[in-house]
């Protein structure tokens, strides 16, 4: 759960983001947030702030998705264990990462996305031959049952290892 001082500081940077003060934030608005900016997937952040086929979201919303980047505290970890699983625990966190990558919403990630995101990532200073050698290498060591694509499953496996809390807080947010 959220403390108020982290709430009222939230609203705060939500009002100073949005700048139409009509109480919801565009795709623009979050443009202009640096850290978003010039971060090579800052467009598919953005997009996971909006629901399908909406252009606008309001605080409720910007708080919910935000949620996913809060690093879980401690003190969280032992909550209730039937209890709804918070939304920035480390499966709502994995499940997140995996929509950027997942264009297409088939729950898989083809070589063909995982290619998008390395190029938005890298830049246009890597050659087509190296972006394709580094996604094939990637799905062949994340690839278990033969289908040369990554699926939610898979895809936890790979990053087993990784400490998802600290790749995946946002910044500008503390």
């Amino acid at each position: 759960s959220v403390s108020h001082s982290q709430i009222t500081r939230l609203y705060s940077r939500f009002t100073s983001l949005d700048k139409g003060e009509n109480g919801t934030l565009s795709r623009e608005d979050f443009q202009r947030i640096p850290e978003l900016a010039i971060n090579p997937l800052g467009d598919r952040i953005i997009n996971a702030f909006f629901p399908e086929g909406e252009d606008q979201v309001n605080f409720r919303g910007f708080m919910r998705t935000l949620a996913h980047f809060r690093p879980i505290e401690d003190n969280e970890k032992s909550k209730d264990q039937n209890g709804p699983e918070p939304l920035n625990s480390r499966s709502n966190k994995l499940h997140f990462a995996f929509r950027l990558y997942d264009l297409d919403k088939d729950e898989k990630i083809s070589r063909d996305e995982l290619l998008q995101v390395l190029r938005m990532m890298v830049g246009v200073n890597i050659s087509d031959e190296q972006l394709g050698s580094i996604a094939d290498r990637t799905i062949q060591e994340a690839d278990q049952d033969g289908d040369s694509a990554i699926s939610f499953a898979e895809f936890v496996k790979v990053l087993e290892k990784v400490d998802v809390e600290q790749k995946m807080s946002i910044r500008f947010l503390h």
